[in-house]
């Protein structure tokens, strides 16, 4: 059974960095797509980064381009993403979230997606 634990998020004031952490457990698929979403207030989910344990390619939104960064530790089966410069827009509760569907060619698309976290809040106060 697939298992993921989001921890890491908080309060911080603009210009500020977060590092989210996700511990995932029971992913027997290989290659697979382990990713970040968020969904602020009112909005829908959208994705953040993901990565493609095929070769490990990452992706990124183009809003998070050069500022988030998301990497992945096999030895201890975690997840990262590392937030720099955060501003009020990126305010949103965080999930991680793990597909074991032919997910390449959709990596941050939420219905590529069939294990999700309970979800980590951010909130960036200017």
């Amino acid at each position: 059974q697939v298992q993921l634990v989001e921890s890491g998020g908080g309060s911080v004031q603009a210009g500020g960095s977060l590092r989210l952490s996700c511990a995932a457990s029971g992913i027997t698929r290989s290659p697979y797509c382990i990713a970040w979403f968020r969904q602020p207030p009112g909005k829908e989910r959208e994705g953040v980064a993901a990565i493609y344990t095929g070769g490990y390619r990452t992706y990124y939104a183009d809003s998070v381009k050069g500022r988030f960064t998301i990497s992945q530790d096999n030895a201890k089966n975690t997840l990262y993403l590392l937030m720099n410069s955060l501003s009020p827009e990126d305010t949103a509760m965080y999930y991680c979230a793990a597909s074991t569907y032919d997910c390449i060619w959709s990596v941050l698309r939420p219905y590529q997606y069939n294990y999700w976290g309970q979800g980590t809040q951010v909130t960036v106060s200017s």
